[in-house]
């Protein structure tokens, strides 16, 4: 679909719309769908964001984010709210399943459905309006490139800007991968001719950090964190006993995954976290240096996906089992680890 149809299908498809992503959202996600939000408002719409579970405490000084619908907590506020919806925009997935108990409403829904991500392999069939950029490094990147291509860039609000900044940033670990692209930082530019405080955002995701945090990360990292030399490869899990132990807050376990990759010789780094809503569900989130297709590891071994340097996958075990899983995993990739 070429860019300028799709703005007029934003602009034009009634006055109430809802954006929705995917599970367990992250920066990305939370920031890109605000963006999406006070872009709309400032249009004149009705935007409501929904997300189907809670995200984390150190994004919720993002402008918006208190008027967020959590499914988790919210189910029957939502459900009038997308059934009233003339427009229905997916963020930052590429499958109906990532909705998770947002789907059977999405997908229920009889208003369009717009998708903007930028994962590998989106599934087409679910949204009648597709904009699917994988080489870009979020879904924020994908709503900049639209921004420009409308002529709109330099008229976002101090808020939009923000959004955009802080999904772009948390999506590439500060510009520290998959960020290589001189586009992104002509965005940037922009983004911070609106006045924002890149240093502030930075400091709100990155250097806010709880007591519990801080003791969390000591543990995981002296007792938890298993270093496998001969794969160059570093293993880190937690359980929800462990979580109760320490008070874990949501959020107080984001970015630990990319702690090991700091080491040296370390190219690859898998973070092990129980399920907090799902105990007996394990979830995998896996980083890497260079070459390493994290992707393909996800998808062939821990039913998830993602991208080449920063993937994820669950799987339905105990933690010593997953443990296991991911050790065979590894070992299958025992050439590209040595």
């Amino acid at each position: 679909m070429k860019s300028e149809e799709l703005k007029d299908i934003l602009l034009s498809s009634g006055s109430r719309v809802v954006i929705c992503t995917h599970v367990n959202p992250d920066g990305d996600a939370i920031g890109s769908s605000l963006a999406l939000k006070h872009f709309l408002e400032r249009h004149g719409k009705q935007a409501t964001v929904v997300v189907p579970n809670i995200f984390p405490d150190f994004l919720k000084w993002l402008p918006g984010a208190e008027s967020i619908l959590v499914h988790t907590k919210q189910a029957e506020q939502i459900k009038p709210v997308v059934e009233a919806a003339d427009l229905i925009i997916v963020c930052d997935l590429n499958q109906p399943n990532r909705l998770a108990g947002l789907e059977e409403g999405i997908m229920a829904s009889k208003a369009p459905r717009i998708l903007i991500d930028h994962h590998l392999d989106p599934d087409t069939s679910f949204c009648q309006a597709i904009v699917s950029k994988p080489e870009m490094c979020a879904a924020a990147e994908v709503i900049c490139s639209l921004l420009s291509e409308w002529g709109e860039l330099d008229n976002i609000s101090f808020e939009e800007a923000t959004c955009l900044y802080c999904a772009m940033m948390c999506d590439t670990g500060a510009f520290s991968f998959n960020s290589n692209r001189p586009i992104i930082y002509e965005y940037i530019s922009h983004l911070l001719a609106r006045g924002i405080d890149k240093d502030l955002i930075y400091r709100n995701v990155f250097w806010t950090a709880s007591e519990a945090r801080l003791r969390l990360q000591g543990y995981l990292l002296y007792v938890n964190m298993k270093v496998l030399h001969e794969r160059h490869t570093a293993i880190i899990t937690l359980t929800n006993e462990e979580r109760r132990l320490f008070k874990v807050k949501n959020g107080d376990t984001e970015g630990i995954v990319n702690i090991p990759l700091t080491m040296l010789g370390i190219k690859l780094s898998v973070f092990i976290n129980e399920d907090t809503e799902h105990p007996g569900i394990m979830k995998l989130s896996l980083r890497s240096v260079g070459d390493f297709p994290c992707d393909q590891m996800a998808s062939r071994f821990f039913n998830g996906g993602g991208h080449k340097n920063a993937s994820g996958g669950k799987l339905q075990c105990t933690m010593q089992e997953a443990v296991e899983k991911v050790r065979s995993a590894i070992d299958s990739y025992a050439e590209m680890l040595k």
